[in-house]
């Protein structure tokens, strides 16, 4: 099973982070309103970048770091980053 580390854009141009083992899934969820209380009121949300992870506690522990970056640092870390490619670079 994969796992994904994501962050997502808010329509207020905030970020999300979250972790899930189905990404296309997950934004479903989101943009329905059905996920985390904080992108309700931030509807749409677009996923601006992932990270591929072999195991549970390695996706949220890499969410747990990315929460903690500051918009700016999460901006740099998106810039340059293609949803067509592999996940698997950190």
């Amino acid at each position: 099973m994969k796992y994904f580390c994501y962050l997502l854009e808010c329509s207020d141009s905030s970020f999300y982070c979250g972790w899930t083992i189905n990404l296309e899934k997950r934004l479903g969820c989101h943009n329905r309103g059905k996920g985390a209380r904080y992108t309700r009121s931030r509807l749409p949300v677009k996923l601006v970048y992932y990270e591929e992870y072999p195991n549970q506690s390695s996706a949220m522990s890499r969410e747990r770091k990315l929460k903690r970056f500051s918009h700016l640092k999460k901006q740099k870390l998106i810039q340059g980053f293609s949803l067509d490619r592999s996940a698997n670079s950190n």
